[in-house]
């Protein structure tokens, strides 16, 4: 489970941005994460409070968004939900997919007391 490694990153660098910014508060950290990133939110939560213990950050909550895998049809140009679809255009039958959205993983929002 690589996931532990990444949220102590995380941890880290929420922790450096209040302190260049003299936050001393946190209550919630945002995450944005794609349907296709490698990342699995549940273990990201799960792995959330060992990796926060002992820190700043340690009474934070986190909060997670999942972003959908949109790709478009490079036949009819349409956008659709890749994994709903099974990468298989819905509206032509369509393969020739181009990937929009899906493999993300950042810090969206760093919310203070």
């Amino acid at each position: 489970m690589h996931e532990l490694g990444v949220v102590i990153k995380v941890a880290k660098t929420v922790e450096n941005f209040a302190k260049v910014n003299g936050i001393t508060d946190i209550d919630t950290i945002v995450l944005q994460i794609g349907q296709l990133s490698s990342m699995i939110p549940r273990y990201i939560e799960a792995c959330y409070p060992a990796a926060v213990h002992g820190t700043i950050l340690e009474n934070t909550k986190l909060q997670i968004e999942v972003l959908p895998a949109n790709g478009m049809c490079g036949n009819c140009g349409k956008v659709f939900n890749l994994i709903e679809n099974k990468y298989c255009c819905p509206y032509c039958s369509g393969e020739d997919i181009e990937l929009l959205s899906g493999k993300e993983f950042m810090i969206k929002e760093i919310i203070a007391c």
